[in-house]
């Protein structure tokens, strides 16, 4: 009876013990360790590095474990790379845990962020054999939530600077007027031939002197002698050139019954002029003379190592030297353009009679953005070659919120010319949407743009290059730059760039309440955050949920402004 009742027991037994040699129990959450210790995004990605122990005497030595990294949010998942382990008789490359000592190991996790992840917890999913019989790992919690603060960049991009196509209207603009009057080599008299450019001359300035829209700033007489000859005879030589020429242009003057300041000065030997007409001309041993020019500064030593080099020297006798005897007659002169009250007044009433620039002009003279408006549309059909006015057009549209219409401005401005201005607008439009690539490759056409560094500023933001994205912004006074501020663990710059916005808004208390949180200080996260959510409702609920206010959640006050 005894040994009937042996043998069953015996196998039940060794069953119980087989059984239990299989099995690989439930692994605490105190074996792992997650950095960050609360998921944050960055650059659009969700990354985690998990740190992980199989403790002693766990680890079967004919086990494989297959690790899983999964966020769960309500209604979706997201799984990263999985890691594969070992047991110490399993023949494989994957890393081997020791049955006896266990083991350490790390992970890299990254998941694509969705906004959806603000509620979500972070989870290890085990796939376990022993031998070749699957067995169940119960899967372990490791973190809660992702803060998705850099997100924001979506919001704030919209507060961005968009650039403008600025005219180039000037009031004033510097012109002149020039000739020469040439004199035959070592003589000063004023030849008859000559008189006729000095009467020419006299003609210009009586033309400008006229005109309503232009005034006479000065005349100037220039007279030279060429490097050829002793120095003291050319100095009394380009002397005698320049105080006759001045008698022939004052005498025009007078006869003209025009009033205009004559400045007079002479050069003794010209060479800045020589070496001027020689680096332009195709003479034989230009090169050299040139070398000589640069190896002497004394003016009789130029002259004779030029005179040295006998092959050309007759060369620049009968083609260079003769041109340098001269006075040049320069009309120094300022156009004026209309006042703004003309711009204006023709803007209303008949924009065909202003240039481009002017009308572009007129546009800033009003801040009323639906005259603004108009002004560009009138710019599109009167100059519809200039990218300019399409350009603006999206500025305005941008401004307003309206970045459909921006964009289709912003295209129509590229296709006219591919400027810096419109890629760069059409880069920040991509930000908005969430397209970094797009943006990059906007943004690398902009170049010349002047707001460029700060298009550049968020878009770094929007890659997680917090650092280079606050050098990029500078003294920027944005909300996208206070973001990049805060990213980067400089709150006080941070809370003195939102302090400065010119046009605050809801996110700019809703970035100054996130700066009281990780800076605690209660009473700004809740007077900023009730701002912020008077100025958008929608606000609530996202801080409602948002990790970075998870101290308050329990606050009455801040329960009741996000309620």
């Amino acid at each position: 009876m005894t040994k009937k009742l042996y043998l069953p027991l015996l196998l039940a037994v060794v069953a119980v013990l087989t059984s239990c040699s299989n099995k690989m129990g439930e692994l605490s959450s105190d074996y792992f360790t997650v950095t960050p210790q609360v998921l944050e995004a960055v650059g659009g990605k969700v990354p985690a590095t998990i740190n992980g122990k199989f403790p002693e005497k766990y680890f079967k030595k004919n086990a494989v474990v297959e690790v899983t990294p999964v966020l769960k949010w309500n209604g979706g998942e997201a799984k990263a790379q999985s890691a594969v382990f070992q047991g110490e008789k399993v023949e494989g490359n994957d890393q081997t845990i020791s049955y006896r000592m266990g083991g350490n190991y790390t992970m890299k996790a990254v998941f694509d962020y969705v906004p959806e992840m603000a509620k979500s917890e972070l989870y290890l999913q085990f796939k376990a054999k022993v031998g070749n019989k699957e067995i169940e790992i119960p899967a372990v919690k490791v973190a809660d939530g992702v803060i998705a603060t850099s997100e924001l960049i979506g919001e704030t991009v919209g507060s961005a600077n968009a650039s403008l196509g600025d005219d180039a209207f000037q009031r004033i603009i510097k012109d002149k007027y020039d000739a020469n009057i040439m004199f035959l080599i070592q003589q000063a008299n004023v030849r008859a031939s000559e008189l006729k450019t000095a009467k020419a001359f006299d003609e210009e300035v009586k033309t400008i002197n006229a005109a309503e829209n232009k005034k006479i700033s000065n005349i100037e007489i220039s007279a030279y002698a060429s490097p050829d000859g002793g120095y003291d005879l050319n100095q009394g030589l380009a002397e005698k050139r320049q105080d006759n020429t001045a008698k022939v242009i004052n005498k025009n003057l007078k006869k003209s019954k025009v009033e205009a300041n004559v400045d007079t000065k002479y050069t003794a030997e010209d060479w800045e002029g020589f070496q001027e007409l020689v680096s332009k001309s195709n003479i034989q041993d230009k090169e050299l003379i040139l070398r000589v020019l640069s190896m002497y500064s004394e003016p009789e030593q130029r002259e004779q190592e030029i005179k040295n080099i006998s092959s050309v020297y007759k060369t620049l006798a009968d083609e260079i030297l003769p041109q340098l005897r001269r006075s040049r007659l320069t009309l120094n002169y300022e156009i004026i353009g209309k006042s703004d009250e003309e711009i204006a007044a023709l803007a209303d009433s008949d924009a065909k009679q202003l240039n481009i620039e002017e009308l572009l002009y007129a546009a800033t003279l009003t801040k009323d953005a639906a005259k603004k408006e108009a002004l560009y549309t009138k710019a599109t059909q009167i100059y519809p070659n200039d990218f300019r006015a399409y350009n603006n057009l999206g500025k305005l549209a941008y401004e307003a919120g309206n970045y459909d219409k921006a964009e289709g401005f912003f295209k129509k401005a590229a296709s006219v010319k591919d400027a810096p201005e419109a890629n760069m607008n059409l880069g920040l439009i991509a930000l908005e949407k969430g397209d970094k690539a797009a943006a990059e490759s906007y943004l690398a056409k902009a170049a010349g743009a002047k707001e460029v560094n700060e298009a550049l500023g968020n878009l770094y933001v929007a890659q997680g290059q917090y650092d280079r994205a606050v050098n990029a912004f500078g003294d920027t006074k944005t909300n996208s730059a206070a973001l990049a501020q805060i990213l980067a663990k400089d709150y006080n710059k941070a809370k003195n760039t939102l302090a400065g916005v010119e046009k605050p808004d809801a996110y700019t208390d809703y970035l100054m309440a996130v700066l009281g949180a990780r800076t605690n200080n209660a009473s700004m996260v809740t007077s900023s955050l009730k701002a912020a959510v008077a100025k958008d409702a929608t606000l609530a609920k996202k801080a409602a949920s948002d990790l970075e206010f998870s101290k308050y959640f329990t606050d009455a006050t801040f329960a009741s402004i996000v309620k």
